[in-house]
This record gives structure tokens, C-alpha cells and sequence, in this order.
């Protein structure tokens, strides 16, 4: 394990997370090698009364693995991945990112459902739940886990399966980092070949409410290789979907598209599997500072769409498609909820000028609230400021209170968002 203490090189770059507005100083940053590094970062920090804080991509929008006087953890050392492609499974330590699980399984034609950046970590994901461009073909990414390594409020190596631990493992899909810190994962890969489709059809902006009651129609009958989605910018309007397979076999869905309007222009590019886990990427992107709010909806009324459509200048929306195979598995199985969504949405904006901040996120905040009578729910990953009653059923919330209150009763994991132990 190595120490990093303020004024040392390379601590303002391990502190140093996605959202540009968050900038909190650890009293020191432990970056962790292996499982015990971890347990024993997790004892320190606890017989001197620090905060804990527990890094990988360090995507979450408030910057919850930065705690200000205490201590980080830091997982990015522990980034292997190992695939077997035999039995299709692949051993990922819990500091990997996207892109190195994508990267490894590949190799193979193999994947499993992941994210849509590939510098996000793979532990932050896959705990919140886990929505990518194969999940209605595979499920979310907590659906493909086997079995967690995770090391306990106490410091302790527990692991967590259908067989071991099963309400831990129920926990794990989908209750975040409320338990402890996942040190591995396994996960089940799927061959899809290296091939996708990516479209993108833009229409005149007096026809964006009739090509969104179309598109909203048509994917009630959408294949599974296809996930639909919606963009909102300053840059225009525009529906499509990412298909994962054979391009040949979206041409059906490619015309059924055409006809939705008057196309203005049409983006239809085929991509290898990984281009397009990682075209979302930005190379500036930890520069900016960044808000959002999300919602779920389990339908999209005409009444929604002319509310999704009232967007301000300057933040950009987006809708996906959930459905699929995300609905196979029973909502009782995990802790992930809303499994009958229909469509994520998601509005973000990012600026430089801290003068900016308070202007951006009024409006963010304005827009969200504008869809709240059509929300069914949110992504627990996409909260921000939010109680974590959005994106759990209160039956489910009891259970993870009981199962936080066994394995962290005093709530030392509490830089995430937060199941409170009982008591």
C-alpha cells in the first residue's frame, strides 16, 4: 500500500475526480495493491477516526470518493482482469475501468453489459447496477456478477454468491457501496462478436413531438439487439439506436426510422464493439464541472414529451431505452428497482467559470422538476442530492436497512448513497 499526504507528488492527481467542482483534500490517500492493502487501509482509517472514502473511476457526480480531512482508498492499482474464455467468465479486481474489462474480454468476442464510458470504474457501476448498450440483450451489469470479494466495516474478507452469502449477494446488485468494498468481481461474458450499428436521425424541430410519440411507439416492438435512444442540445434534436450484432439485420429498423419524419440528416455508421465503448469518452472531460438529474419513467405520455421538450438553453437531455432482458430477471431477485422502466432520462450540463455554478444548476434543477408528475422512480446512480427513496420500493429499502445494519452498523461506509443502518 502506498501513502500519498498532502504537498507530495501525486497527490492532487489521486484527489482529483470526474466533476471539475469538487475539490476536497484527504488527509491522506491510500493506494491499494491487493485485498489486504485494502483491509488494512479500512482498520487504519477506523482506529484513528477518519472518514473513508473509496475511489475506482471516480465518476459519481458529487465526488463521494473525496473525503475532505479523511481518508481515500484508492483501488485504481487493483485493475487486473483476467478471462477465462472457456467457461466465459471474467476475474476483475474492484479498482478495473470499463475500458479494461471491454479491452480483455474482446480479445475473445466476449463481453458483458458495461457502461458508456470507458474511464468509468468498473465497482461503481456494476454496484449501482449497471445499465449499458447490451443490457436488453444480457441484463444489467449486477445480473452477470457471480460472485463478490468485499471487505467488511471490520476489515474483514467476506464473499458474497447465490450459494454464499446470498442476502449479501442479493445487496450487492444494486445497493451500491453501502456494505463494504469489493475488491474482485466476477463476471459472466457473453459472445457478441466485435460488431455494432450506431444511428442517429435528425429531424426539423417543429416535428419533435410527433417523431417522438413515433419513436416511443416504435420501440415498444423493438428487437433486443437494439437500445433507442434520444438526444436533446442546444445542437439540435435527434432519435436513434445502438444495435449490437450483425448491421445487416437493423435495416428493417433503419427504414421503420426513416419514416418516423422529414429526415434532415442521418448518422448510420457501423463501429467495432469497443470504438463505441469508448465514443463518449472525453479527454478533457475531468476539467468540467458537472451536474444532472435523473429520472425513470415507466411510460412517456404525450404529456411528458411536451415537458421533455421545454429543455433551456444550455443543458443537454437524454433518453434510453430500458426493457429486454433487464425485465427477465424478477424485481425480488436484487436490490436494483424499476426494473419495468421504459426510458432513463438524464439531463447534464458542464461549464468551466465557477460564476456559472449556481446559474447551471437552477436550471438543471427547473427542468427536472418539470418531469417529476411522470417519473416512476430514478437510477441510483444518477442520484444527486436525492434520498436514496427514489431508487429503491419501500420493501426493498427495509431489507437493505436490515442487511446495512448486520454488515456496517455504525454506517462507516457512508460516502455513497447512504442506506442508514437502523437504530
Amino acid at each position: 500500500m502506498d501513502l500519498i499526504h498532502p504537498g507530495q507528488p501525486g497527490y492532487d492527481e489521486a484527489r482529483t475526480v470526474w466533476n471539475a467542482m469538487i475539490d476536497r483534500r484527504p488527509a491522506m490517500i491510500a493506494r491499494c495493491h491487493s485485498t489486504a492493502d485494502v483491509s488494512e487501509a479500512v482498520r487504519y482509517a477506523r482506529a484513528n477516526d477518519l472518514e473513508i472514502g473509496v475511489k475506482c473511476g471516480g465518476h459519481n457526480i458529487a465526488g463521494l470518493a473525496v473525503p475532505d480531512g479523511g481518508l481515500m482508498i484508492d483501488l485504481a492499482p487493483m485493475n487486473a482482469v483476467e478471462v477465462d474464455p472457456e467457461r466465459r467468465l471474467a476475474q476483475v479486481a474492484g479498482g478495473a475501468l470499463l475500458g479494461e474489462l471491454d479491452r480483455a474480454a474482446q480479445k475473445y468476442g466476449l463481453a458483458t453489459t458495461a457502461g458508456n464510458v470507458s474511464h468509468t470504474g468498473v465497482g461503481g457501476l456494476t454496484l449501482g447496477g449497471g445499465m449499458g448498450w447490451l443490457a436488453r440483450q444480457y441484463g444489467l451489469a449486477c445480473d452477470n456478477v457471480t460472485q463478490y470479494e468485499l471487505v467488511t466495516a471490520d476489515g474483514d474478507v467476506v464473499r458474497a454468491s447465490a450459494d454464499e452469502n446470498p442476502e449479501l449477494f442479493w445487496g450487492l446488485r444494486g445497493g451500491g457501496g453501502n456494505f463494504g468494498i469489493v475488491t474482485e468481481f466476477v463476471f459472466r461474458l457473453h459472445h457478441i462478436g466485435t460488431r455494432t450499428l450506431v444511428t442517429e436521425f435528425t429531424y426539423p424541430t417543429d416535428q419533435a413531438f410527433a417523431v417522438l410519440r413515433g419513436w416511443r411507439d416504435l420501440n415498444a416492438s423493438a428487437p433486443r439487439q437494439a437500445t433507442f435512444t434520444v438526444s436533446l442540445s442546444d445542437q439540435g434534436f435527434s432519435v436513434g439506436f445502438v444495435w449490437i450484432g450483425d448491421p445487416t439485420d437493423a435495416t428493417p429498423l433503419v427504414d421503420a426510422f426513416r419514416a418516423l419524419g422529414q429526415v434532415v440528416a442521418a448518422s448510420i455508421e457501423e463501429l467495432p464493439y469497443l470504438t463505441l465503448q469508448s465514443r463518449d469518452d472525453s479527454i478533457q472531460g475531468h476539467r468540467y464541472r458537472r451536474y444532472w438529474k435523473g429520472h425513470y419513467f415507466k411510460a412517456l405520455t404525450d404529456d411528458a414529451i411536451r415537458a421533455l421538450l421545454q429543455r433551456p438553453s444550455g443543458m443537454a437531455a437524454s433518453l434510453q431505452a430500458y426493457g429486454g432482458a433487464i425485465t427477465d430477471v424478477a424485481e425480488e431477485d436484487a436490490a436494483f428497482s424499476h426494473r419495468d422502466t421504459l426510458f432513463e432520462f438524464v439531463t447534464a450540463t458542464r461549464w468551466e467559470d465557477p460564476a456559472d455554478d449556481e446559474s447551471r444548476i437552477t436550471a438543471i434543477r427547473g427542468y427536472a422538476a418539470g418531469l417529476d408528475p411522470y417519473a416512476g422512480g430514478a437510477y441510483v446512480n444518477t442520484l444527486n442530492g436525492e434520498t436514496v427513496n427514489r431508487a429503491y420500493s419501500p420493501a426493498k429499502l427495509t431489507r437493505l436497512t436490515a442487511l446495512k445494519t448486520t454488515y456496517d452498523p455504525t454506517n462507516v461506509f457512508h460516502l455513497n448513497q447512504n442506506i442508514r443502518p437502523a437504530g
